[in-house]
């Protein structure tokens, strides 16, 4: 969820680095080549050339002018069934009708995210069997550890790595300004985190669950436990809930449950705003892989937390989720029957289309900020209100952690 940016610093981990590369699909005509890369791409030489884009879905025609020794490419970069044609002295020469049927395609996941990239993933699957295609999924090499033994149909590959001979390549992501309709068809805003990138892919906007089995199955841990993740990147996103931490930690421990705090950071803030690992959680925060998160999730009752990545990861292991959030509405995240959130102060800003979130202001609050309501989203969220529909979950999951008895590694596989 960042500003579009560009390869000034190649130091500086980027959220999106467009780089089509060369033109890789040639033509028995010499000097003019195509392909589907950063959208549809035409070269031509020098001459009295005619090159028209054509949307074939939708009928219409997108880009006809007159060109020599250029190359055409579409503004739109997202999935469009596309037609190219090329014509000399006003006769057409070349014309080429997009087809995915066996190709390369490289669909290419942000950087420095964890929750986006496990949402948007599901839908990589959905593509190649929709085209039948030959999909290189691009994304750091920690976030493609979790998906590797799921997804063996995948070819997986690092971000500064492009396939030889791709005909097709597609940029996953969340667009800033969001009225940009160039790399997004649609505002996030309004279709949710996931199913944005169904409309930038072209599938069905229907929700999709990865699947994330871990590596290591062993459990570590024998007592009943509780995974929580109580940090995240803004402090809209925070449960700003003084005591509400404290509270539903002490009320998890008297239910006969362990809590392990999983945050990858035990204190985290901007300025004048730092939030630490609360009280009475266990520390299992720290530079771990992601794959051991994974598999304390995988052992655990069931996960609490934020509009956050770890909570789309507990979402993909498999295990019930707690949603605190009012910063978004629920259409932001996956669906959880225990979300929690408080619709009498104000909430949902980050879903708001009349509002754009600002990345670099830590204490983002559009409507409030500086006021004695800044924040109240979470603020007014209770802890008794988070009690009650964890209640509902363990009678819902049919869990009774201080009566749980171990009987070897097998009550846990």
């Amino acid at each position: 969820m960042h500003d579009i940016q560009n390869t000034s610093n190649p130091t500086e981990k980027q959220y999106a680095v467009f780089d089509p590369g060369p033109l890789t699909l040639k033509t028995p005509i010499a000097g003019l080549a195509f392909d589907f890369n950063y959208g549809a791409r035409i070269k031509v030489p020098a001459g009295s050339w005619r090159v028209k884009i054509i949307d074939r879905d939708q009928d219409i025609t997108l880009y006809d002018a007159h060109v020599s020794n250029a190359i055409v490419s579409s503004s739109k970069k997202y999935f469009i069934n596309f037609r190219l044609e090329a014509y000399l002295e006003e006769k057409l020469v070349f014309s080429h009708d997009f087809n995915l049927s066996g190709k390369k395609v490289l669909i290419k996941f942000p950087v420095g995210t964890l929750g986006d990239i496990i949402a948007w993933f599901p839908y990589a699957k959905e593509f190649k069997e929709r085209h039948h295609c030959e999909v290189y999924c691009s994304m750091a090499p920690e976030i493609a550890a979790l998906f590797k033994s799921g997804y063996p149909e995948i070819n997986f590959i690092s971000p500064e790595i492009h396939p030889a001979d791709c005909y097709a390549s597609y940029y996953m992501g969340i667009f800033f300004p969001c009225d940009d309709r160039n790399h997004q068809p649609v505002d996030f805003r309004i279709v949710g985190l996931q199913k944005t990138i169904a409309y930038l892919l072209n599938l069905p906007p229907k929700e999709l669950r990865p699947s994330i089995v871990p590596a290591e199955k062993e459990r570590i841990i024998e007592e009943p436990y509780v995974c929580i993740a109580t940090q995240s990147t803004a402090q809209a996103k925070y449960w700003n809930n003084p005591t509400g931490w404290l509270d539903v930690i002490k009320y998890l421990k008297a239910q006969g449950y362990r809590v392990l705090c999983i945050d990858q950071k035990i204190c985290h803030g901007a300025g004048s705003r730092w939030n630490t690992i609360p009280y009475g959680a266990e520390d299992f925060t720290g530079d771990q892989p992601l794959a051991k998160r994974a598999a304390l999730l995988y052992h655990a009752d069931f996960f609490i937390g934020l509009s956050s990545g770890l909570s789309w990861l507990a979402w993909a292991v498999g295990k019930p989720v707690v949603l605190i959030s009012g910063f978004t509405l629920p259409l932001c995240e996956f669906y959880t029957p225990y979300r929690v959130i408080n619709y009498h102060v104000c909430n949902g800003c980050f879903t708001d289309s009349s509002v754009e979130f600002e990345h670099g202001d830590f204490a983002w609050c559009p409507r409030h900020k500086d006021t004695d309501q800044q924040f109240e989203c979470s603020r007014f969220i209770t802890a008794n209100h988070v009690k009650k529909v964890i209640d509902q979950l363990i009678t819902d999951c049919g869990f009774d952690p201080k009566h749980k008895k171990l009987k070897g590694a097998e009550a846990f596989a």
